[in-house]
């Protein structure tokens, strides 16, 4: 009959996704005539436990190249973009969030301009979305089964009999290594 035994382990006790859809707006130098391309690059986050909260701060930068002049000259601006959003994560039952826990953050997609366009003001006007993804990791039981009861050893018998072990005994020459080096 098995009996059971609790392991205390690491493991995934929470996780969640959150898709996100931000507006920003941007002064430039001169008056944009046309979007030509926008692009998000260098984004880093960090994730952290924030009461029964999960948090990520981050940041990416924003270029937007654009035209000015009546489209005869061309530059890019450059924006940081900094945020701190808040999780509500679901912890699976029984968790225990007191003792030492490890957030995780991981980007399902990647931050990315969705819309640009120029205001009347010459300000430019852009969306970015991204989608995060965050799992708590903390110290869980598993209950496993255990077997009581060792199974047998087997025993493991030679190939050789006792009538080949006297063959090679009796097939050994004993005088071998003597004549050899007699004759030299």
């Amino acid at each position: 009959m098995a009996s059971y035994k609790e392991i205390v382990t690491k493991a995934i006790v929470g996780k969640g996704k959150k898709y996100f859809k931000n507006n920003y707006t941007l002064s430039t130098e001169n008056n944009p005539t046309n979007v030509l391309g926008c692009w998000v690059i260098n984004h880093k986050f960090k994730g952290y436990k924030s009461g029964d909260k999960v948090g990520v701060d981050g940041s990416y930068d924003v270029n937007i190249w654009y035209s000015y002049d009546n489209d005869s000259k061309t530059t890019v601006v450059n924006k940081k973009v900094d945020y701190n959003d808040l999780f509500n994560v679901r912890v699976k039952e029984n968790a225990d969030l007191s003792g030492d826990t490890d957030i995780i953050v991981r980007t399902l997609k990647q931050p990315n301009c969705v819309k640009v366009n120029i205001q009347d003001d010459g300000s430019i006007n852009f969306n970015i979305e991204k989608e995060l993804g965050v799992e708590i990791v903390g110290e869980t039981k598993m209950k496993i089964a255990i077997e009581e009861d060792e199974e047998p050893w087997e025993e493991i018998e030679d190939e050789a009999d006792d009538e080949v072990l006297n063959e090679i005994d009796e097939s050994v020459d004993s005088d071998y290594i003597k004549e050899t080096t007699d004759d030299q």
